[in-house]
């Protein structure tokens, strides 16, 4: 039974229909669809442990099935740059949480690595009561509200299917280098693309699925933050 499978059946005997931000990430990695390294803390000590390993900047989130948006609840801190500034950030985060939910269950403290600046775009997926699975690309951040300019592809989806998404969206300029700026990867988009079109399909569980932001950079794109909903 592969880690997806696992994660998955887990949720369900749970009762959860949202998974983790550490599980959605597994699930990601698995499908081979680039992740910013992350590990899961339960304690200062180890918080302080894993970003040494990881390597700083580092970003901390709470993880807690009760906690849903982490930045309203304080449970985010990001550009820590030291190991006193991380055992703080824990500490604070922890206290925030139960000050926005006393009753919350947390499940520990996520410590990423934090993902250099790079042009933010958003994948996502659901599943369309008409069509089935599919697929959604747009420019990520402040974009996806002000521009409203997304793309929809039915999985599954061939490489040119991605690129087409990719290259229609009317902000496609952004990408491709406007202004002299360089050009992003569209290659490993396309990818990121094609693999959530597996993922959706191979694990019809999965009712929506949202990975915000994806930076992309000139060469290569990392997904920052992942969020799966089952049925």
């Amino acid at each position: 039974m592969n880690q997806t499978t696992k994660i998955i059946n887990q949720a369900k005997e749970e009762g959860r229909k949202a998974l983790l931000e550490p599980e959605a990430k597994t699930i990601c990695a698995e499908y081979g669809i680039s992740v910013n390294k992350f590990s899961l803390a339960t304690s200062e000590k180890e918080a302080v442990e894993q970003a040494d390993k990881i390597g700083y900047p580092i970003v901390l989130k709470i993880v807690s099935q009760d906690i849903i948006h982490k930045s309203d609840a304080g449970g985010v801190k990001v550009n820590l740059k030291t190991a006193a500034e991380v055992e703080v950030a824990y500490k604070t985060i922890l206290e925030n949480a139960k000050k926005y939910k006393a009753d919350a269950k947390i499940d520990g403290i996520i410590v990423q690595e934090m993902a250099p600046q790079g042009t933010e775009v958003i994948v996502g997926a659901v599943k369309d009561p008409q069509f089935g699975p599919t697929v959604m690309f747009g420019l990520g951040g402040i974009f996806v509200e002000l521009l409203k300019d997304v793309n929809f592809r039915v999985a599954p989806l061939t490489i040119v299917d991605a690129k087409e998404m990719i290259t229609q969206l009317k902000a496609f300029p952004l990408l491709n280098g406007y202004r002299g700026s360089e050009p992003r990867d569209i290659d490993a988009l396309a990818q990121i693309l094609c693999e959530v079109s597996k993922l959706i399909l191979d694990n019809p569980e999965i009712k929506e699925l949202d990975l915000n932001p994806v930076m992309a950079y000139p060469k290569g794109a990392k997904t920052v933050d992942a969020r799966i909903i089952l049925e």
